[in-house]
């Protein structure tokens, strides 16, 4: 087994305190994660192949779904619900993928699978250009430049715009376009070396959600726009296109609709922002398991139990994490990690006690 260092070069200038204490967690994690692997040879020799069976099982459920819908056998609120978990496997892989998991050395077939993440979740960001921007997360988690989180309303405070880009997240851009471009300025100024580089990067953030996002937002909203019209007017749109539209919808739109929310509304609180150290992991998120997110835990495969694992232990992938997620969670409560820590939602996601600075 290859060895994980217990202590990052960014983490060197921390307070002795928590330097010692992410440590002590990162080398239990390690070995918990190493005890899992020996008793279970077979999984951890295959990982390429068990990510393979989830992404084809996944899409085989949507695709199942799809089919049962149309039959008449599936009702449209249970198809939802169902095609949504299929869908947060989905983005389990995506995640894993990024951090190259499956098929390292087949570039090929590592690709077919981030395209079809993608395909599937075309709500979501291009995840190549997503790579970038979580890699980065990882490395300033909780500061200014964190585009990957902040873009997804992490740290902003609550009321009607935060709750609209939680539901939909191109509206919450081009609600509040200057907040969008401070976040957007923020990282580039970050992470560009020159005036080119900074061109490079203002290119790729304008390309995130395009062609797919831009396609399932467009049918999305026409696909509300068209409903509300009936609800107002009183009036029955019909057509075959018409009927294409809502299957898309039942099958595809609003399952993703419903899965980004829930993956959104927990990452978004459970990361914390603006008075984060940084390269301090035990500030950057704390642990949800209280009984109330079991609804939203279901369509983001518990994000908000394991997540915390992997920003001190990347390595392990997101089975694993599930696998050792309640011996992990003693590891981060014994040396202080937060749990259930909801009066974030009053301090806009500040890491500290007394409320701080809150984004307009």
């Amino acid at each position: 087994m290859a060895r994980i260092a217990t202590r990052l070069p960014g983490e060197r200038n921390l307070d002795e305190e928590d330097r010692n204490r992410i440590a002590e967690i990162r080398g239990e994690l390690i070995r918990i994660g190493n005890d899992w692997r020996e008793r279970h040879p077979f999984l951890t020799a295959h990982q390429d192949g068990i990510g393979m069976a989830v992404f084809l099982m996944s899409i085989a459920g949507i695709l199942v779904d799809a089919a049962l819908y149309a039959a008449g056998i599936l009702p449209w609120y249970a198809t939802i619900p169902i095609t949504a978990f299929w869908l947060s496997l989905l983005h389990e892989l995506e995640h894993d993928l990024i951090h190259s998991m499956y098929f390292r050395q087949n570039r090929v077939v590592h690709n077919v699978m981030m395209f079809g993440v993608w395909f599937f979740r075309p709500s979501t960001i291009n995840p190549w250009i997503r790579r970038t921007l979580h890699l980065h997360h990882h490395e300033v988690s909780g500061t200014d430049s964190d585009l990957e989180e902040r873009g997804i309303t992490n740290g902003e405070g609550w009321g009607s715009h935060r709750l609209l880009s939680l539901l939909d997240s191109m509206l919450g851009i081009y609600s509040k376009p200057l907040r969008q471009r401070a976040i957007v300025t923020a990282y580039i100024k970050h992470e560009a070396r020159s005036p080119e580089e900074a061109r490079q990067l203002a290119a790729k953030t304008l390309a995130l959600y395009f062609p797919l996002g831009t396609i399932h937002y467009a049918l999305w909203h026409l696909f509300i726009g068209l409903h509300v019209y009936e609800f107002v007017s009183g009036d029955t749109v019909s057509g075959s296109w018409v009927a294409a539209l809502n299957f898309i919808a039942v099958t595809l739109l609003a399952p993703n609709a419903v899965r980004t929310f829930c993956l959104h509304f927990v990452s978004s609180n459970m990361h914390y922002y603006g008075d984060v150290e940084k390269h301090n992991v035990m500030q950057q998120t704390q642990v949800w398991t209280a009984k109330w997110l079991k609804p939203f835990h279901a369509l983001c495969f518990n994000f908000g139990e394991t997540h915390a694992i992997h920003h001190f232990l990347v390595r392990d992938p997101f089975y694993l994490r599930e696998a050792i997620k309640h011996d992990c969670q003693k590891v981060l409560r014994d040396n202080g990690v937060r749990f259930n820590d909801f009066g974030t939602f009053g301090r806009a996601n500040r890491f500290s006690l007394a409320p701080a600075h809150v984004e307009p």
